[in-house]
């Protein structure tokens, strides 16, 4: 049974559908990153950055246990490990491959600024809200042109639909109409009617935060303050 320390994010949400979709077994452990959960040994032991999600699966490289952390590289693993998810033409891989790292590196990175200024901040930063805002559109933009003509990013449904799905399907809360991107929004919707998809994202789904709800000060300590820069 793989162990998955997880919360209801975008980035654990990868992860949670990535399973579903192989049919893998395994057991949840949250890790509530507001409490400050994710600064326990036990959790560092396993993830050295203090970011969900970590996973620990029982049976890996020789038999033994083996520890992951950063959600790209547990979905490479996964899928390479089942044969399922990523193309093995070299070709073909790195097409995927390529599109992971573009949510990696761009969507994670952006979306979540755009997060932060729009919903997070103690207060408005107007030349934040516009320069991540407007960076949220821009890469919006390139899926869509991505999605034109495409049921899926690649040739075949992958591990980098899954991953950028969890960070792209709720435009609004970045600043941008989803009637702008109606590629993208197809595309969201094709993904979003996958069983596996609605089984992965239900899970912790009680535990995930009103976007709309006031955050308390032990939150934004663990999130975005002082307990966020401690050295351990």
């Amino acid at each position: 049974m793989i162990d998955v320390y997880t919360w209801p994010t975008p980035n654990g949400h990868k992860i949670h559908i990535l399973l579903e979709e192989l049919e893998l077994p395994y057991t949840v452990h949250p890790i509530n990153i507001h409490k400050g959960e994710q600064f326990s040994p036990e959790f560092l032991a396993i993830s050295p950055n203090n970011r969900i999600p970590a996973v620990v699966d029982p049976y890996g490289p020789g038999g033994k246990p083996y520890a992951l952390f950063e959600s790209g590289a547990i979905m490479m693993y996964f899928a390479d490990k089942t044969g399922k998810l990523m193309a093995m033409e070299i070709g073909a891989r790195y097409e995927v491959i390529q599109w992971l790292m573009f949510q990696m590196g761009n969507i994670g990175p952006m979306f979540g600024q755009a997060n932060h200024f729009r919903g997070y901040a103690p207060e408005s930063i107007p030349y934040a809200v516009d320069r991540y805002t407007n960076e949220a559109g821009r890469l919006y933009w390139v899926l869509e042109r991505r999605l034109s003509g495409r049921e899926f990013l690649t040739n075949s449904y992958s591990i980098a639909d899954i991953a950028v799905f969890t960070w792209a399907r709720e435009p609004a809360r970045r600043g941008q109409e989803e009637t702008e991107f109606p590629n993208v929004m197809r595309w969201v919707k094709t993904i979003a009617n996958r069983p596996a998809v609605q089984r992965g994202l239900k899970i912790l789904d009680d535990h995930r935060r009103d976007p709309k709800a006031v955050i308390d000060d032990e939150t934004r300590r663990n999130l975005f303050g002082y307990n966020q820069y401690q050295r351990r």
